[in-house]
């Protein structure tokens, strides 16, 4: 009986006496082979079924022996992998590389005219009195030859649109960092919840178990060993909303790798989130900074090619024309008819269109501008202030973690001790307990606000 196992399997030591195993390295594969002995000796029945058991014991152990590794994915890996696969983030590339094609079709002529038909035709029935009275056949070619400095314009203006597209990914891309960074810490503090529940219901179990052997001796009651279990229930309850928020996570943060929501992984639970404060808030610094800003600035510059692209419609267009005659009659010679035309984009009826168009859009580039600077404005106070917030959580944190949290661990310690020499009460013990875990929980629904804050102030700084 063969068994292929690609994971480093355990041997229990046991077994060695009894079995031939025989580990052989295929393809990358750890593989090994369980073969009974030829013979066993002068080994008894009793013997005999031994062995047998352990061999039925240790194939029914193979699966859990087999410690299949799950990818630890760092912070910075999910961030590259959300930039390089998210499918939203994909398609920006994909509309700024439209432009590029659409400023090249701007620069395209209309396409030629032709046309066939008869001129000067008298109409059926009429009299004729000569054979030139007879008409024409005519050929007719036309061609619209448009201002090589508005087709530049435009083209120019379509292309800035790419810009605009690239900018509006790097803005989504920040968008969604925060988002996944969000993700990632409540999933950490989720685990050091689901720490502090396990320890608890350690305790919790201890209590329980205490209570079962005073209660036939009349030393607790009944109550208090419902009251233990329901304890550790509520206590399991606990865990798993902890566990539904980690699967909560995980899920989301596959959909933004663009992976399947059913991908395995598991975050590296030693990273802490660290705060460092920008060295300098100033609205040009964060001018620099800011993608918003800068996608800002690539409408305002597309918005004012737009407008130069307006002014070049008071330029001329032009049209050539080609006229054939074959007269119907052989007594008439064959003629031909050339015409150049031009337009003229500056008469008031006509100007006053594009003139408008410029005016509204210089208002609106105005405005734009306005838009920026309140930005930057709001922007650089509202660091300041995350700033104030994230010290003062975070002296916050460390009072809990330092001061309140080791003491409140001093009582329960001092309060068992006293319950299990049979001097306190479980009601006092639980008090001293739920007052703990309030304050534990306490402490990890602060980290999380503070990791949550920081994730808002690397958005902010574009990070």
């Amino acid at each position: 009986m063969m068994y292929n196992i690609k994971k480093n399997i355990l041997i229990i030591p046991q077994l060695r006496e009894c079995l031939h195993v025989k580990t052989i390295i295929y393809k990358g594969a750890s593989c090994f082979g369980i073969t009974m002995p030829n013979q066993v000796g002068h080994d008894s029945g009793g013997d005999k079924v031994a062995l047998k058991v352990k061999i039925l014991w240790l194939l029914l152990l193979f699966p859990l022996l087999t410690i299949a590794q799950r990818p630890i994915l760092s912070l910075d890996t999910i961030l590259q992998r959300i930039d390089q696969n998210n499918l939203l983030l994909q398609s920006y590339g994909l509309k700024a590389e439209s432009y590029q094609y659409a400023a090249k079709a701007a620069t395209s002529w209309m396409a030629p005219m032709i046309g066939v038909g008869t001129f000067m035709t008298p109409y059926p029935g009429q009299m004729v009195m000569d054979g030139r009275d007879k008409g024409s056949l005519m050929l007719q070619l036309e061609q619209d030859i448009p201002n090589y400095s508005k087709l530049n314009a435009n083209k120019k203006y379509i292309e800035s649109k790419g810009k605009v597209e690239k900018a509006a990914r790097e803005v989504t891309l920040n968008d969604l960092k925060a988002q996944a960074k969000k993700l990632y810490y409540g999933w950490l503090v989720a685990q050091q919840k689901l720490v502090v529940l396990n320890k608890n219901a350690q305790l919790m179990q201890t209590m329980k178990k205490i209570e079962e052997i005073r209660y036939p001796f009349n030393q607790s009651k009944l109550g208090s060993v419902y009251q233990t279990a329901a304890k550790l229930e509520e206590n399991e309850n606990m865990k798993r909303m902890q566990e539904s928020a980690i699967a909560k996570a995980r899920a989301w943060l596959n959909s933004l790798m663009n992976t399947s929501g059913q991908t395995d992984f598991t975050i590296d639970s030693t990273y802490r989130p660290v705060f460092i404060p920008a060295m300098a808030i100033d609205t040009a610094s964060l001018a620099l900074a800011r993608k918003d800003i800068l996608k800002m600035d690539y409408g305002i510059q597309s918005m004012q090619l737009n407008i130069e692209a307006m002014k070049k419609q008071s330029r001329p267009d032009f049209k050539l024309r080609f006229d054939h005659m074959s007269p119907l009659s052989g007594m008439m010679p064959k003629a031909f008819s050339v015409m150049g035309m031009v337009s003229i984009p500056i008469v008031p009826w006509s100007s006053k269109m594009y003139k408008s168009e410029v005016k509204g859009m210089k208002y609106e580039v105005q405005a734009m501008e306005k838009e920026k600077a309140a930005m930057l404005q709001e922007t650089q106070g509202m660091l300041y202030g995350m700033q104030y917030e994230i010290k003062s959580m975070q002296q916050q944190i460390t009072a809990l973690e330092s001061k309140i949290i080791p003491t409140l661990e001093k009582n329960l310690a001092v309060s068992m001790l006293s319950y299990r020499e049979n001097k306190m009460d479980l009601p006092e013990v639980l008090n001293a307990w739920e007052a703990l875990i309030m304050m534990q929980n306490n402490a990890l629904d602060e980290k999380l606000k503070l990791y949550i804050m920081i994730a808002d102030y690397e958005k902010e700084l574009y990070r």
